[in-house]
């Protein structure tokens, strides 16, 4: 094989992989109080570890990684008064377990 054909291949592969990686490179952002009991990406309040240890639906200071600029627009149940339940980019103090 001729150093040009070999090159040739290694900048395709190279491409190929940068075209891969790009398409799953977008911003994404922490969105607290969204995610269901035990599919949190991380924080979850004192006492915990990381991931998959919140207790609580919508547990308001455990957060779940989102598409940057989406987290007060992810569509939640309505808290148990009536009032409207969003994600925030900080910890709420909501939907906390009970200690």
């Amino acid at each position: 094989m001729s150093a040009t054909i070999k090159t040739a291949a290694l900048v395709g592969a190279v491409a190929a992989a940068l075209s891969a990686t790009g398409a799953q490179a977008m911003e994404q952002e922490k969105c607290f109080g969204v995610s269901l009991a035990g599919e949190n990406d991380c924080a979850a309040g004192p006492g915990t570890t990381c991931a998959g240890t919140s207790t609580v639906d919508y547990q308001g200071n455990a957060w779940t990684l989102v598409e940057a600029g989406t987290c007060a627009e992810i569509e939640l149940p309505d808290m148990a008064d009536g009032s409207a339940r969003m994600g925030a980019l900080e910890a709420l103090d909501r939907d906390l377990p009970n200690a």
